[in-house]
């Protein structure tokens, strides 16, 4: 079927009768992959904020429980949309610290001046800065979502060759639970069954392994208050990610492509030890 050109016209819904801020926020409600931030669900609308207003959209990662708070503006964005995002985001990310958390900027106009400040706080603040374009093509009108800015992912240490700063067992415990450092001491006993030298080693964003001061992080483990959250090295991520989730642990998006990362509890580790031993084993002798 031969295809027509339409030369689409730009509309600004901030000066629309019909398509308004509240029209947009049900589009992107009916459907959350129109923002290019994946697959996500709608968490709340509306949320209200403690000694604060309300945020426009919680959005969760069904698969990691990663939260994104999202905050609409029509028009040109300015300092205080900036400053209200930030603000929500920091609100949540305190209320529910178990949860990753990434600030989201929704514009129809986002100037080069302002993504040069969204720019600098995304060295220490996770935030996306996305300018939506309202096209009219004939009868119809379309939203397109561009991402202008994209949240920094930290690497790890053999990523670029630097140590990541160092912490201690109290810090990572704080974060955590001591339950959950037990977890992932059981799992340390594993690996020193494969090699009795490799020990923890406390990292400002993940728990490594180090043999005699040397990274070896072909496990690392990052610790929260329910579960542990461990990344394996492993060559056959499709093999390996069938048989976690044939036993029920959850698989978890990764970061880093060379890595499976998953989440598991107590209960789930004393049940499937063996399995572990052999993934621990087998992303040992790869690297």
């Amino acid at each position: 079927m031969p295809l027509n050109y339409f030369k689409p016209v730009n509309l600004s819904l901030r000066n629309h009768p019909e398509f308004n801020e509240v029209w947009l926020r049900e589009r992107i409600v009916d459907d959350p992959s129109i923002l290019g931030l994946g697959d996500l669900e709608v968490k709340d609308i509306e949320r209200s904020q403690p000694h604060a207003g309300r945020l426009d959209l919680l959005l969760r990662d069904p698969d990691s429980g990663k939260r994104y708070e999202v905050e609409i503006m029509l028009g040109a964005l300015n300092e205080s949309h900036i400053i209200r995002t930030i603000e929500y985001w920091d609100i949540e990310r305190k209320r529910f610290p178990q949860y990753d958390h990434c600030a989201v900027i929704v514009a129809e106009n986002i100037t080069s001046r302002f993504l040069n400040v969204i720019g600098l706080f995304n060295s220490v603040i996770p935030i996306i800065a996305i300018q939506l374009n309202a096209l009219q093509i004939g009868e119809n009108i379309v939203l397109d979502f561009v991402k202008v800015l994209d949240e920094i992912v930290l690497g790890l240490e053999e990523d670029d060759g630097e140590e990541a700063p160092l912490t201690d067992r109290a810090y990572w415990e704080s974060r955590g639970t001591p339950a959950t450092m037990a977890i992932a001491d059981s799992c340390l006993e594993i690996i020193n069954e494969i090699n009795p030298n490799l020990r923890m080693k406390y990292n400002k964003y993940y728990i490594g392994l180090a043999e005699n001061d040397v990274a070896n992080n072909f496990v690392i483990f990052q610790l929260k208050k329910q579960s542990l959250r461990v990344e394996v090295r492993i060559g056959d991520h499709t093999l390996w990610k069938n048989r976690l989730e044939e036993i029920g642990l959850e698989i978890l998006p990764g970061r880093h492509s060379r890595r499976l990362m998953f989440r598991i509890t107590a209960d789930e580790f004393t049940s499937n030890r063996e399995l572990l031993s052999e993934l621990f084993a087998a992303s040992y002798a790869e690297n």
